[in-house]
């Protein structure tokens, strides 16, 4: 199989990856934190280490400051949530993924206001319409560094500098950026930044994170064990146990750390410049064949390798199932958990087929796709 969902979760993962979770599954899985025998003190270091790999990633001068969560979605709820309070007014955009959409609009209920930033037609957001939006009750912005469906990158640290300007708390959804695109938190700004670990990081499913400024509080959004002030009946009021209560996804944690040192091993530009060379080669191919409607920015260093397209007015689920039974390529159609993007660039009614670049992936299965389309875009 050509695998181009990448956007999704990428696959396959290296090796090295594989085999770390294998050797904590089979040789030292035991309950970190919740022991001080051998095998438990082996995977609390491995958890340890994974902090500290993301923390020389991201530019996070604590690694205690990075608390793992199941997924991203995990991760933005927490951050959401946990931060906001009725009377509070929260400002977005309409790229976002479901996963900050639908806590904001939630919290709706509860007291706390939000105004959504739109984008143009390209899922561009302009940071002086987020500056424009503030009001006296704005206490957060939460925005995406990379739209899921058009694979425009946003000017975050133009953002972040209008958040510290008018001191606000800025979070941001890094789940199409993280491993792939440099991202500094001091530099940008970037107050509390999700995170998956399945995606660029390179790690399984089942795992995620949040990077918490030091200063910032949060409520914990749910309570229980956490290894540690086991005589109170209260939650421990210490990073990262305050948000880290039950058993942690030990081998999948250190299967992650394994991930980011792969990325250090390859470098970041590297595998950034090889997944922009194909998304380029992608769009400059596709552009030519007839019927084929791109969307983005298209252009290099504005696009990630994500590239939304529909063939003429063919039903997106109706393409991507002939790619998958006909050509054994593996993309992802319709609107992608992200409905107001969708409004946006106007495909709501058609979805879109969304092809997703990765480290893996071969210019040669760029041109075989290019060939698959060539002819579906034929008979449709």
């Amino acid at each position: 199989m050509v695998y181009f969902d990448n956007a999704a979760t990428s696959y396959p993962k290296p090796k090295v990856v594989y085999d770390a979770i294998m050797d904590a599954m089979m040789e030292y899985g035991a309950n970190p934190g919740r022991s001080g025998h051998k095998k438990a003190l082996k995977a609390s270091r491995g958890i340890f280490d994974t902090r500290v790999q993301i923390g020389k990633l991201l530019n996070i001068k604590d690694p205690m400051s990075i608390i793992f969560t199941f997924n991203c979605t995990e991760s933005l709820n927490l951050g959401i949530k946990g931060y906001l309070k009725p009377g509070d007014h929260v400002i977005t955009t309409s790229m976002e993924h479901n996963s900050a959409l639908r806590p904001i609009v939630f919290l709706d209920k509860l007291g706390v206001k939000h105004t959504i930033v739109h984008g143009d037609s390209k899922g561009r957001i302009n940071p002086k319409d987020i500056e424009d939006s503030i009001t006296k009750e704005t206490k957060m912005i939460v925005t995406t560094h990379i739209s899921n469906l058009t694979g425009t990158i946003m000017d975050i640290e133009s953002i972040g500098k209008i958040a510290r300007k008018h001191g606000l708390v800025y979070l941001v959804d890094g789940a199409q950026s993280a491993g792939v695109y440099n991202i500094d938190v001091e530099k940008m700004n970037i107050d509390m930044l999700a995170f998956p670990g399945h995606k660029g990081l390179l790690g399984p499913q089942g795992t995620g994170g949040l990077y918490i400024r030091p200063g910032i509080e949060l409520v914990e959004t749910f309570q229980g064990g956490t290894g540690s002030i086991s005589h109170s009946l209260e939650q421990p009021d210490i990073f990262p146990d305050k948000f880290e209560s039950g058993t942690p996804n030990a081998p999948g944690i250190i299967g992650l750390g394994t991930g980011i040192k792969y990325i250090f091993e390859k470098g970041i530009d590297n595998i950034r410049k090889k997944e922009e060379d194909l998304t380029m080669h992608f769009i400059e191919e596709a552009s030519k064949i007839d019927k084929i409607i791109l969307y983005g920015t298209l252009e290099k260093n504005h696009h990630a390798p994500v590239v939304a397209l529909n063939v003429g007015e063919a039903d997106s689920s109706e393409i991507s199932y002939i790619l998958d039974e006909e050509y054994d390529i593996a993309v992802r159609p319709g609107l992608h958990c992200a409905p107001l993007a969708h409004k946006t660039i106007g495909t709501f009614e058609q979805g879109v087929v969304r092809f997703s670049f990765g480290y893996e992936n071969t210019h040669e299965e760029i041109e075989f796709a290019i060939k698959a389309l060539k002819e579906i875009a034929k008979e449709v």
